[in-house]
């Protein structure tokens, strides 16, 4: 499993505009390119991070080569709400301990 962090500073007034393109994009993503599906989470003012999860890093690597053509739209309305788009870290996962459901006994 491989995963990758990512940061967004927007832009003012742009919060909306940015988490609806990420969400379509990601949305495309999970359905052409073989992702495991993204999170995004609001960190501050006019910042967010974001996980997308792959298969593995060659999945990654290689995505956009299948994507419909909507996914340029919404990519660059996403970059355009941006001031800043960073790849903070490329992640080999070890120990995925993460669940859906609360723990009941």
């Amino acid at each position: 499993m491989f995963a990758a962090l990512y940061t967004f500073t927007v832009k003012p007034g742009r919060e909306k505009e940015l988490l609806k393109s990420w969400t379509e994009l990601t949305r495309l993503i999970y359905q052409y390119e073989g992702s495991l599906g993204s999170r995004i989470h609001r960190v501050g003012e006019l910042k967010y991070v974001a996980y997308a999860q792959w298969p593995n890093r060659e999945t990654w690597e290689n995505m956009g080569s299948k994507l419909p053509p909507e996914a340029k739209e919404w990519s660059t309305t996403m970059r355009d709400c941006c001031s800043e788009i960073d790849t903070l870290h490329e992640m080999e996962m070890e120990v995925d301990l993460l669940k859906s459901d609360v723990y009941s006994s």
